[in-house]
């Protein structure tokens, strides 16, 4: 189980988020890890199944209609897919088209969109993996006339993990432009792939005329031509950000070492200070300051006997100014 679990780690951390996994051939146990990793919240890019692609490629599957106007639901099987044709008249085509697929229990899928191929099959044109928009998981189509954008949350994922600083500089980078921007009049088919790794993915999929919606849709002209321009400044941004970045970084390891410098120039001053003293210091060890043991000097030395100490006073002194006094006395008498 360790083998497994160490190719599937090696192969995301080597190939990156370029590579895709196809899990009809992982097996039960790398499916697992697959799975495991996923909810820790690493994205990894799935391959759709062969068996539908060549399904469909033959004109060998069921297709339901869906009426513009219309949303149908559903539960589809893991590594399967649920083929929808949509109608579209003229006025319709003219105005835009809009295909969406949620899903409130956050089911992973695939909204396909295939295109009729000569032999009467169909060829896979267009895909948008699921992605998860507040409580529900969700995938859309948009064909407006004008360019449309897909984000891609698996650009530069593994990267933006270990730098942090980074997921905001590079969270515009997915934003890719969509291959087709607009439908013919006609029938369509399209598709909800089962995504998930071991239960069916439950889905809503709506077609919807752009007509009803022409507020909206210059809402998102609008919005998608601010963010291309916010990715352009977030680009030179990012240059200026890890200049200043790494300024700050140098004058913050400046302020360290003049902090401490300071510091250990103060210490040496006070010491330098406690040094002026008579009561000269027996032990001075570095860093004491001014509380270290002392001896005294010969200034505090008590008097000994011989020097006249109280213990040894001279009393003679006394003896004479007492005789001093009487002799005077008697002179008197």
């Amino acid at each position: 189980m360790g083998s497994y679990m160490l190719f599937t780690v090696g192969a995301l951390e080597n190939e990156g988020m370029d590579m895709e996994i196809d899990l009809s051939n992982l097996g039960t146990v790398n499916t697992m890890f697959a799975a495991l990793f996923s909810k820790l919240g690493v994205p990894i890019k799935t391959t759709i199944s062969p068996t539908v692609l060549e399904e469909a490629m033959n004109g060998i599957v069921t297709v339901r209609p869906l009426p513009v106007g219309t949303s149908a639901t559903g539960k589809v099987d893991k590594q399967c897919a649920h083929f929808f044709g949509v109608t579209i008249s003229e006025e319709q085509a003219h105005s835009g088209i809009v295909v969406r697929v949620t899903s409130p229990a956050q089911s992973k899928f695939k909204l396909l969109y295939f295109e009729q191929e000569v032999n009467g099959g169909y060829g896979l044109a267009l895909q948008e993996d699921s992605q998860k928009t507040g409580k529900v998981t969700s995938a859309g189509m948009y064909f407006l006339h004008f360019q449309v954008y897909r984000m891609d949350s698996t650009v530069n994922a593994l990267a933006m993990a270990k730098d942090p600083e980074a997921a905001f500089f590079k969270r515009l980078e997915g934003l890719q432009p969509c291959e087709v921007s607009a439908l013919k009049p006609g029938t369509h088919i399209f598709a909800v792939y089962g995504d998930n790794f071991f239960k069916p993915a439950s889905y809503m999929i709506e077609a919807m005329c752009a007509k009803s919606y022409e507020e909206t849709t210059e809402r998102l002209k609008e919005i998608e031509s601010k963010i291309l321009a916010k990715r352009n400044d977030l680009r030179q941004f990012e240059t200026e950000y890890r200049k200043a970045l790494a300024r700050f970084q140098e004058v913050t390891n400046r302020y360290t070492q003049e902090r401490e410098a300071v510091d250990d120039m103060l210490r040496e001053r006070d010491n330098i200070h406690c040094s002026f003293t008579t009561e000269r210091t027996l032990v001075n060890p570095v860093g004491a300051g001014c509380s270290s043991s002392r001896y005294t000097t010969e200034h505090s030395i008590p008097e000994s006997p011989e020097n006249g100490s109280l213990d040894g006073r001279d009393k003679s002194g006394k003896k004479k100014w007492f005789n001093l006094n009487l002799n005077r006395s008697d002179k008197k008498a």
